[in-house]
């Protein structure tokens, strides 16, 4: 009878350890972080919470792997600030994402937002992998070549394709290819982009015939994404990044997933493959990242390292850097493309707080939106440090007299670089189209009148439009704000204007 026990147990382990042909898999995909803490006050988002839920996913199933789909080291408040004697530039999100555990990252177009000298100590400062399908180093002979990853005296290349292989309990193992394109938004003399189209043709079938299926981690344009999906019908799931939206979008038999910006949200896809059959089936679950999520002890604590470095610095600007300013209960929008192509709720806001930090005794006011740096929509609690996050660099408001001529061809030249930095947000301005003319209250500018208007110190450099310097004959007076006026930081003329907003 003993005999006949250990023999059916022996039977029945076999049987629970016989490989079933199925292998199930999680992917957790987050995209275009830039803040390692939560935003609104505390209430979404926050790299610790990420964490809590990768590990909740990792118990529920080993086989779980945490994804980045480009842009984190840049934009943020923090990477502009100094440390050690040097700016911080994206080296808090390495830190943070080190202890996560990320399985892969692929480039964003923020990524090249550093000089290389920084990007190059990013890299060899990270222990997870890279990706780069189409984004090379382009060498100072014109030849490109990978990005690479220097430590201890040894170099890597960052390769265009990955493979991950993963193996459940009773053996079942799949292998899944991945290939990272990168939209060529930003230029840069040390980036070659290629064509992104081209290289993710290319990669997916370098992997096809090598792995039981492929998926792609891009950073590139909804549509953009939707003609890869159309490209590679077979490909069954794109994790994306670049819109800051949360989204599902299928085409064909992919799913195109992106999650809002700044982990307000995660994508969860659970992925069950039939080495057999040759059958995939994804299920995705959009996860809110907020106060239901209790963050993890040991990235929390690297963030609270980083965020008394930031509170040290900022401190010396802003007595109450956490008070809120400003309610928005619709969302604020300093996102890249339309702060820098159209007139934006944010925009208008900035350039009304110009206005009225010289009590409205001015015509008008305008700015380059490229000097918005957030690339994300504010919604809720706006607190001093938010309007910091939006405008980094500050600078001062100036008071200029200038003809309705030179302001005319500011406007005319702001308006021709839409898509650029040079793109200009403002009050008390508008243009018809139909007679393509400029108003300044509503009127018609008039070349010859003397105008009065505020704008920042860093446009009348002549940086962003060449012509707009102080030697300009057309410029006829500057008035430049003492410290203990409102105009001399445009970020407190913002929160000033906010806090007006908000008690009336």
């Amino acid at each position: 009878m003993k005999r006949l026990l250990l023999l059916l147990s022996f039977a029945l382990l076999v049987a629970c350890n016989k490989d079933d042909h199925q292998i199930k898999l999680t992917f957790l995909q987050i995209n275009d972080v830039y803040e390692i803490a939560p935003l609104e006050g505390g209430k979404v988002g926050g790299m610790a919470r990420v964490e809590t839920l990768h590990k909740q996913l990792l118990k529920e199933n080993p086989n779980t792997f945490l994804f980045m789909a480009g842009d984190f080291l840049n934009p943020s408040l923090i990477g502009t600030m100094k440390y050690k004697g040097e700016k911080i530039r994206g080296k808090q999100m390495i830190d943070v994402m080190n202890a996560m555990g990320f399985e892969l990252v692929s480039f964003g177009n923020h990524e090249f937002d550093l000089k290389y000298k920084d990007l190059q100590k990013r890299f060899n400062e990270s222990n997870f992998q890279w990706i780069s399908t189409n984004a090379m180093h382009k060498n100072t002979d014109g030849s490109t070549s990978p990005f690479q990853i220097k430590r201890n005296g040894q170099k890597k290349d960052i390769p265009r394709t990955y493979t991950l292989t993963a193996k459940d309990d009773d053996g079942t193992t799949v292998k899944i290819g991945f290939f990272a394109p990168c939209i060529n938004s930003n230029p840069k003399k040390y980036v070659d982009y290629g064509d992104f189209y081209e290289s993710s043709k290319n990669a997916y079938r370098s992997l096809e015939n090598k792995t039981d299926f492929v998926v792609g981690l891009t950073h590139l344009k909804q549509e953009q994404d939707e003609m890869i999906a159309k490209m590679l019908p077979k490909l069954p799931l794109i994790m994306g990044g670049h819109e800051h939206t949360a989204r599902l979008v299928p085409v064909g038999n992919c799913k195109i997933a992106k999650a809002d910006a700044n982990a307000r949200t995660a994508y969860v896809h659970r992925l069950t493959y039939d080495t057999k059959t040759k059958k995939l089936t994804v299920k995705s679950e959009l996860v809110p990242i907020d106060e239901h999520i209790q963050p993890d002890d040991k990235v929390q604590g690297i963030v609270k390292k980083w965020m008394a470095i930031l509170d040290d610095k900022i401190k010396t600007i802003i007595n109450k850097p956490d008070e809120v300013v400003f309610v928005a209960n619709t969302a604020l929008d300093g996102r890249d493309t339309p702060i820098r192509s159209t007139q934006t709720n944010l925009g208008h806001l900035i350039a009304r707080a110009m206005a009225k930090a010289y009590d409205d005794k001015v015509d008008a006011a305008f700015f380059n939106g490229g000097s918005v740096r957030i690339d994300d929509q504010l919604q809720g609690n706006i607190t001093g440090v938010d309007v910091f996050r939006i405008l980094p660099y500050g600078g001062s408001v100036l008071k200029v007299k200038m003809t309705g001529r030179l302001l005319e061809r500011t406007l005319k030249y702001g308006r021709l670089t839409k898509g650029k930095g040079s793109y200009l947000q403002h009050y008390n301005i508008d243009y018809n189209p139909d007679t393509k003319q400029w108003l300044v209250a509503g009127k018609p500018i008039e070349r010859n009148k003397i105008y009065t208007v505020a704008t920042s110190d860093y446009l009348l450099k002549g940086l962003d439009i060449p012509f707009l310097k102080p030697e300009n004959k057309n410029v006829k007076e500057i008035y430049a704000p003492t410290k203990d006026e409102t105009a001399y930081d445009v970020r407190n003329a913002v929160i000033s204007w906010m806090k007006t907003l908000m008690h009336n």
